[in-house]
């Protein structure tokens, strides 16, 4: 059994794994009983629990990007059996196909269903999976089908070799996309529509408007968050009270700043996202407890206000001799703390130094 060494990053299970017996879904994991859906919902578990993916990987052997996977398939595959699928589709997917049932994760339910049906019907591996499921989307996305086509998966996806099809300038390509869009073509009409490319010239005969750029961000990650800048260390405590809150107003996260106030955008990892009150202060890397007094390296620390509770497991910021300062405290201080240090930023570099044994390197 791989022991989990408490210390490091979201290791270290939090009081709810009081309420799961962690030991058994990690037992459960290791021995890869049950099925691959019991497995994503103990990844989750474990890790509402407070396990971190590396500890639950260290202990169990599933990667990080496998327990996503099974998790996220899993919840795909509680929607299809809430909302009725055939024997079929549960016999297939009880068994296998956490990979292709990720790929229908970003459907509605009903499309989701549609997707599962036709994907077994046609015997379908993750690639085609994915297939269908982007086809289903942007199809989605039309207020009446094209003429020709109907709203039948199969359908769906041949519409979109079709439509490529149309433009594509290599003999050799466009014959590959009508084979493609043959092979998946449902109802009669659709046949006849790719059939027709057959007879048409190279390029199409007709001149089409141009697609709308639409782009639709999928993950929280992919939203940045613009935080204040109060300035570089030192700094004092009327500096760091000086700067407000930033508040979005909508779900583009706009914010209204002065314009005296300086702003930086942060990728949106979940422990930036959660911070209350996160600003952002520039300092050297020698600024830093425990760092070579000779390392120069500009570096960019988050620090949420709002969290001032002491922990041994953070750093924190408090004013010594009028000015803040970055400090570890092995047990509560007797002073007031002004915030935690939640992030440490190096600045891109093509090439970097390994940064594995680095206390302060963060990652995602």
């Amino acid at each position: 059994m791989t022991e989990i060494t408490p210390g490091t990053p979201d290791s270290r299970p939090h009081n709810d794994s009081e309420k799961v017996n962690c030991e058994e879904l990690l037992q459960l994991l290791r021995r890869k009983e049950s099925n691959w859906v019991e497995w994503g919902k103990a990844c989750q578990q474990l890790q509402k629990a407070g396990y971190s993916t590396q500890a639950i990987f260290e202990a169990t052997g599933f990667e990080p990007i496998q327990q996503n996977q099974v998790i996220v398939a899993a919840q795909v595959h509680d929607t299809l059996m809430n909302e009725g699928v055939s024997e079929n589709v549960r016999s297939r997917f009880e068994r296998t196909g956490s990979d292709s049932l990720y790929e229908l994760r970003i459907l509605t339910q009903p499309e989701r269903a549609t997707a599962a049906e036709f994907i077994v019907a046609r015997n379908l591996d993750s690639e085609g999976a994915r297939e269908v499921a982007k086809a289903l989307k942007e199809f989605s996305r039309r207020s009446t089908p094209p003429e020709g086509f109907s709203t039948h998966p199969g359908d769906v996806v041949a519409y979109q070799y079709w439509k490529v099809a149309r433009y594509q300038n290599s003999l050799t390509e466009r014959s590959r996309l009508i084979a493609r869009g043959l092979m998946f073509a449902h109802s009669q009409e659709a046949r006849q529509q790719i059939e027709q490319l057959l007879t048409e010239g190279i390029g199409g005969n007709q001149h089409q408007p141009p697609r709308l750029p639409f782009y639709r961000l999928e993950a929280d990650d992919f939203m940045p968050r613009l935080l204040p800048v109060i300035g570089k260390l030192p700094l004092t405590m009327a500096e760091w009270e000086a700067v407000s809150p930033l508040e979005s107003t909508d779900s583009f996260g706009i914010v209204k700043a002065s314009s005296q106030q300086s702003l930086v955008a942060i990728p949106g990892w979940q422990i930036v996202r959660k911070a209350q009150d996160p600003v952002v202060v520039l300092c050297r890397s020698n600024q830093l407890p425990g760092q070579p007094s000779g390392k120069l390296d500009e570096l960019l620390l988050v620090v949420d206000r709002n969290s001032c509770e002491w922990s041994r497991d953070s750093y924190f910021l408090l004013e010594q001799s009028g000015q803040l300062e970055v400090q570890w405290f092995p047990e509560a201080p007797d002073v007031s703390l002004s915030g935690r240090l939640i992030l440490v930023l190096r600045p891109k570099k093509i090439l970097d130094e390994p940064l594995s044994s680095d206390l302060w390197q963060v990652e995602e």
